[in-house]
Protein backbone atom coordinates (compact mmCIF):
# COMPACT_ATOMS: atom_id res chain seq x y z
CA UNK A 1 0.00 0.00 0.00
CA UNK A 2 1.38 3.43 -0.95
CA UNK A 3 2.15 5.88 1.71
CA UNK A 4 -0.01 8.69 1.43
CA UNK A 5 1.30 12.59 0.39
CA UNK A 6 2.00 14.74 3.15
CA UNK A 7 0.17 17.77 2.37
CA UNK A 8 1.01 20.91 5.12
CA UNK A 9 -2.62 23.14 5.14
CA UNK A 10 -2.98 26.70 6.27
CA UNK A 11 -6.06 28.14 6.79
CA UNK A 12 -7.85 31.64 8.01
CA UNK A 13 -11.44 33.16 7.43
CA UNK A 14 -12.47 36.33 8.79
CA UNK A 15 -15.33 39.01 8.82
CA UNK A 16 -15.45 42.73 8.33
CA UNK A 17 -17.75 43.21 11.29
CA UNK A 18 -19.05 39.87 12.50
CA UNK A 19 -20.99 39.15 10.88
CA UNK A 20 -20.21 40.75 7.52
CA UNK A 21 -18.25 40.92 4.56
CA UNK A 22 -16.50 37.66 4.83
CA UNK A 23 -13.44 35.69 3.45
CA UNK A 24 -10.94 33.01 3.44
CA UNK A 25 -7.53 32.13 2.93
CA UNK A 26 -5.77 28.99 2.47
CA UNK A 27 -1.86 27.98 1.76
CA UNK A 28 -1.19 24.21 0.61
CA UNK A 29 2.40 23.11 0.49
CA UNK A 30 3.43 20.14 -0.50
CA UNK A 31 7.51 19.21 -1.11
CA UNK A 32 8.01 22.40 -3.20
CA UNK A 33 4.55 22.89 -4.73
CA UNK A 34 2.72 25.48 -2.98
CA UNK A 35 -1.24 26.69 -4.01
CA UNK A 36 -3.13 29.59 -2.91
CA UNK A 37 -7.33 29.76 -2.57
CA UNK A 38 -9.47 32.65 -1.30
CA UNK A 39 -12.82 33.08 -1.18
CA UNK A 40 -15.38 35.55 0.32
CA UNK A 41 -18.72 35.73 1.49
CA UNK A 42 -21.46 39.18 1.02
CA UNK A 43 -23.00 38.67 4.75
CA UNK A 44 -21.36 35.57 6.84
CA UNK A 45 -19.41 35.28 10.34
CA UNK A 46 -15.98 34.55 11.50
CA UNK A 47 -16.44 31.47 12.59
CA UNK A 48 -18.13 30.30 9.09
CA UNK A 49 -15.18 31.57 7.23
CA UNK A 50 -12.88 29.87 9.33
CA UNK A 51 -14.31 26.56 8.48
CA UNK A 52 -15.00 27.25 5.32
CA UNK A 53 -11.19 27.52 5.16
CA UNK A 54 -10.44 24.23 6.06
CA UNK A 55 -13.38 22.69 3.42
CA UNK A 56 -11.89 24.72 0.72
CA UNK A 57 -8.33 23.64 1.42
CA UNK A 58 -9.43 20.10 1.46
CA UNK A 59 -11.72 19.85 -1.46
CA UNK A 60 -8.98 21.22 -3.88
CA UNK A 61 -6.68 17.65 -2.34
CA UNK A 62 -7.23 15.29 -5.62
CA UNK A 63 -6.20 11.91 -4.23
CA UNK A 64 -6.21 10.85 -0.46
CA UNK A 65 -3.69 12.51 1.56
CA UNK A 66 -2.55 13.21 4.87
CA UNK A 67 -2.77 16.39 6.41
CA UNK A 68 -1.68 18.87 9.04
CA UNK A 69 -4.56 21.68 9.09
CA UNK A 70 -2.67 24.42 11.01
CA UNK A 71 -5.24 27.09 12.30
CA UNK A 72 -5.95 30.36 14.29
CA UNK A 73 -9.54 29.14 15.44
CA UNK A 74 -9.83 27.29 18.40
CA UNK A 75 -13.08 27.26 17.32
CA UNK A 76 -11.89 24.80 14.38
CA UNK A 77 -9.48 22.96 15.97
CA UNK A 78 -10.75 21.72 18.98
CA UNK A 79 -14.43 20.86 17.53
CA UNK A 80 -12.78 18.61 15.45
CA UNK A 81 -9.55 17.50 17.62
CA UNK A 82 -11.73 16.73 20.71
CA UNK A 83 -14.52 15.24 18.58
CA UNK A 84 -17.56 17.63 19.62
CA UNK A 85 -18.36 18.04 15.52
CA UNK A 86 -18.78 14.55 15.13
CA UNK A 87 -20.68 14.76 18.78
CA UNK A 88 -22.94 16.76 17.83
CA UNK A 89 -23.83 14.98 14.78
CA UNK A 90 -24.70 12.42 16.20
CA UNK A 91 -27.06 14.15 18.69
CA UNK A 92 -28.97 15.23 15.16
CA UNK A 93 -26.71 18.85 15.15
CA UNK A 94 -27.67 19.43 18.76
CA UNK A 95 -24.66 20.77 21.36
CA UNK A 96 -27.06 19.69 24.06
CA UNK A 97 -30.65 18.67 24.58
CA UNK A 98 -31.59 22.49 24.30
CA UNK A 99 -28.95 24.20 22.45
CA UNK A 100 -28.61 23.22 18.55
CA UNK A 101 -25.20 23.01 16.89
CA UNK A 102 -24.57 26.30 14.94
CA UNK A 103 -23.03 26.26 10.70
CA UNK A 104 -24.04 22.20 10.57
CA UNK A 105 -24.02 22.65 7.07
CA UNK A 106 -20.52 23.33 7.04
CA UNK A 107 -19.54 20.71 9.95
CA UNK A 108 -21.24 18.23 7.62
CA UNK A 109 -18.77 19.04 4.71
CA UNK A 110 -15.45 18.95 6.80
CA UNK A 111 -16.09 16.10 8.75
CA UNK A 112 -16.97 14.15 4.94
CA UNK A 113 -13.37 15.48 4.06
CA UNK A 114 -11.94 14.32 7.47
CA UNK A 115 -13.25 11.23 6.32
CA UNK A 116 -11.49 10.97 2.95
CA UNK A 117 -8.32 12.05 4.35
CA UNK A 118 -5.91 11.58 7.39
CA UNK A 119 -6.02 14.93 8.76
CA UNK A 120 -4.69 16.49 11.71
CA UNK A 121 -5.86 19.72 13.37
CA UNK A 122 -3.23 22.21 14.73
CA UNK A 123 -4.23 25.32 16.43
CA UNK A 124 -1.05 28.28 15.66
CA UNK A 125 -1.67 31.70 17.08
CA UNK A 126 -2.69 34.14 15.20
CA UNK A 127 -1.03 37.76 14.29
CA UNK A 128 1.66 36.00 15.99
CA UNK A 129 4.92 36.13 12.95
CA UNK A 130 3.78 32.69 11.71
CA UNK A 131 4.42 33.95 7.66
CA UNK A 132 1.92 31.42 6.17
CA UNK A 133 -1.07 32.09 8.52
CA UNK A 134 -0.24 35.65 8.11
CA UNK A 135 -0.24 35.06 4.45
CA UNK A 136 -4.13 33.05 4.63
CA UNK A 137 -5.14 36.41 7.01
CA UNK A 138 -3.83 38.76 3.93
CA UNK A 139 -5.97 36.57 1.01
CA UNK A 140 -8.75 36.43 3.76
CA UNK A 141 -9.03 40.25 4.44
CA UNK A 142 -9.04 41.05 0.54
CA UNK A 143 -11.38 38.25 -0.30
CA UNK A 144 -13.83 39.87 2.18
CA UNK A 145 -13.25 42.89 0.64
CA UNK A 146 -14.08 41.95 -3.15
CA UNK A 147 -16.77 43.70 -4.92
CA UNK A 148 -19.89 41.09 -6.34
CA UNK A 149 -19.21 38.70 -3.67
CA UNK A 150 -21.64 35.95 -3.28
CA UNK A 151 -24.35 35.01 -0.51
CA UNK A 152 -23.16 32.55 1.65
CA UNK A 153 -26.68 30.24 1.51
CA UNK A 154 -25.72 28.12 4.37
CA UNK A 155 -25.83 31.25 7.25
CA UNK A 156 -29.22 32.08 7.99
CA UNK A 157 -28.93 35.45 10.07
CA UNK A 158 -30.11 38.72 8.64
CA UNK A 159 -28.62 41.81 7.82
CA UNK A 160 -29.30 44.39 9.78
Amino acid sequence: MNTPKHVTLYTDGGCINNPGPGGYGVVLLYNSNRKELSGGFRYTTNNRMEIYAAIAGLSALKEHCRVTVFSDSQYLVHSIEKGWARRWKANGWKRSSKEKAINPDLWEKLLALCDIHQVEFQWVRGHAGESENERCDELAKAASSGSNLPEDAGYHGSAL
